[in-house]
């Protein structure tokens, strides 16, 4: 079956394209191939940290390939030393296999496991084919294969060896799993190809090299660069840590924002690796975006593509609506979470409810309590002069009282002066 379009020259003009194994890779590719990656369940979501190589696989998927997502119930117990100065704390195997199933459907939003088309995704746990292993039978059959001083050399390891925190034998053994999977995988799937991010090419090739010893086949291996900013950094990082595809973990107001607010610097290279576009619409964007910088054209299309992958479109509807309502829209029939999230970083106070029961506080009142004002004139003068807002409705009787029904949500009241200045009040 021959495939719809050049996955290696979608991947170069993309800025994606690392290195690959083999220089007729491309030509390998011409037909339907199967193709894998790996995940390890490190928590129970994915960050954007996986993107790229989630992304990947999509792009695999779209081109005519067959994708295998592999979630590593064995190999996360260990945690791969890959890109780490230091080792991962040990997971318990009931962690690990929630933490397994609740990345098998946030994977399920990005690449199509239930089509009846040839090119299905496949997702295996590799803790099945590697839990009937005892330690001697892996000695035996596996590690006899590797050569130390091979493994040596690669960058994972010579890393972590010249660092302080040094390597210890369970991440040395990591290697060998990783390479077992990709010589299961071609045994039971006929995958031939495995992809990841760059710091991944040393477990790639090692599989190879597993697969050629134990089997007499040739597998192949590309990978992809990893998502960083103009500073060398990792991008996916907020300022309250990692950013999650889990909306209970990071909301989709907060996902969509992250995107909106990439520095112009960045925001290229994300388009490029993130969005469906195909290059002559990826280049008209481009060039539209340069022109016109304050329009912030790349972030909005990454935001809405992302969001809407991640979310679905009514996590995309949810994000574009708090979008609006912190620029002013009126506030109603929203959920304290999704407030919560949408004034996560202005002042808020909390209060009895029976305040609210008995009309007890007055909007100059709350406007001092939270610090909208300094004063009640002062408070009193925002009413006067316009500049008051209760929900993002303005408040023009200064001898307002608070009520139920005034309550945006189960517990919250958003309080606003002049265009940006907000507050929250939560009633419990």
């Amino acid at each position: 079956m021959n495939v719809s379009f050049d996955v290696i020259r979608e991947m170069t003009w993309r800025g994606l394209l690392n290195q690959t194994t083999d220089e007729k890779i491309n030509e390998f590719l011409s037909t339907q191939r199967t193709v894998y990656n790996g995940f390890d369940p490190t928590a129970d979501s994915l960050h954007v940290g996986h993107l790229v190589a989630v992304m990947n696989l999509r792009r695999f998927q779209r081109a005519g390939h067959k994708p295998i997502a592999l979630v590593g119930g064995a190999t996360g117990m260990i945690g791969d030393p890959s890109g780490r100065s230091s080792e991962r704390n040990l997971q318990t195997l009931d962690q690990i296999q929630y933490n397994v199933e609740c990345i098998q459907k946030q994977l399920a939003r990005f690449i199509n496991f239930d089509d009846d088309a040839q090119n299905k995704a496949i997702l295996v746990n590799n803790y099945e084919w590697t839990k009937g292993f005892s330690y001697l039978e892996f000695l035996r059959d596996i590690g006899k294969l590797f050569q130390v001083n091979v493994m040596l050399t690669k960058d994972s390891v010579k890393s972590r060896l010249d660092s302080d925190s040094g390597l210890s034998y369970t991440e040395f053994s990591y290697m060998l799993l990783q390479s077992y999977d990709f010589v299961h995988l071609h045994r039971a799937y006929g995958c031939e190809v495995q992809i990841g991010g760059s710091d991944q090419w040393g477990n790639i090739t090692a599989g190879i090299d597993l697969a050629r010893r134990m089997d007499g086949v040739q597998l192949y291996g590309l990978t992809s660069k990893l998502l960083l900013k103009s500073d060398g950094k990792k991008m996916g990082k907020s300022e309250s840590g990692a950013l999650w595809l889990d909306p209970e973990k990071t909301s989709p107001y907060q996902f969509y924002q992250y995107w909106i607010n990439v520095d112009d610097a960045d925001i290229e290279n994300a388009f490029r690796f993130f969005t469906d576009l195909n290059q002559e619409e990826a280049n008209a964007l481009i060039a539209e975006h340069q022109a016109n910088l304050g329009k912030r054209i790349l972030q909005k299309q990454v935001a809405k593509e992302l969001t809407t992958l991640a979310h679905g479109q009514e996590g995309l509807q949810a994000a574009q609506r708090a979008t609006d309502i912190f620029f002013g829209a009126e506030i109603s029939q929203l959920s304290d979470a999704e407030l919560v999230s949408i004034f996560a970083d202005v002042p808020s106070q909390e209060f009895s409810r029976e305040k609210l029961d008995h009309s007890e506080m007055s909007i100059l009142d709350a406007f001092v309590a939270t610090g909208l004002a300094k004063t009640k004139s002062d408070a009193r003068r925002a009413v006067q002069q316009g500049g008051a807002y209760l929900n993002n409705r303005a408040v023009t009787d200064v001898n307002y009282f608070l009520s139920l029904n005034d309550l945006a949500s189960e517990t919250v009241i958003i309080l606003r002066s002049g265009k940006k200045r907000y507050a929250l009040l939560k009633f419990v």
